[in-house]
């Protein structure tokens, strides 16, 4: 396993969220993730103005081997996606945690960043999991 940036939070449905500091986080999905589904052919992304609780349903990534939903790790308004992975949703497979980002929202509450893992747990859990 690839190591776990220790400035992300967690969902234990393995995506990830970086805070930007105004009132924005990042969103994106675990490099524990992209390899358990393979190589990603498709991700459709929210589009820029959709509002999300925590927890729904929000994106897909589609891979050679399955289709997975991406849920929002808090709620909030979607104010950017990356476009880039439109034509090349591979770039999730390649960094994770880096360029293959999927969507940045304005976040509603951040107290409820407090309900998500840190890295250390994050990892912890993909570990048991692993067993």
């Amino acid at each position: 396993m690839s190591e776990i940036p220790g400035d992300l939070k967690f969902m234990k449905s393995h995506e990830w969220v970086r805070v930007e500091g105004d009132g924005k986080v990042t969103v994106g999905i675990s490099d524990h993730a992209q390899a358990q589904l393979g190589d990603l052919v498709y991700v459709e992304l929210p589009a820029v103005g959709d509002h999300f609780d925590a927890a729904a349903a929000c994106a897909v990534v589609e891979s050679v081997k399955a289709a997975s939903d991406i849920y929002a790790p808090v709620a909030g308004t979607v104010v950017a996606v990356n476009e880039a992975l439109n034509d090349t949703p591979e770039t999730v497979n390649e960094d994770a945690f880096g360029e293959g980002w999927l969507f940045t929202l304005e976040i509603d509450d951040a107290g409820q960043l407090d309900g998500l893992l840190d890295a250390d747990a994050y990892g912890e859990m993909v570990e048991a999991d692993e067993g």
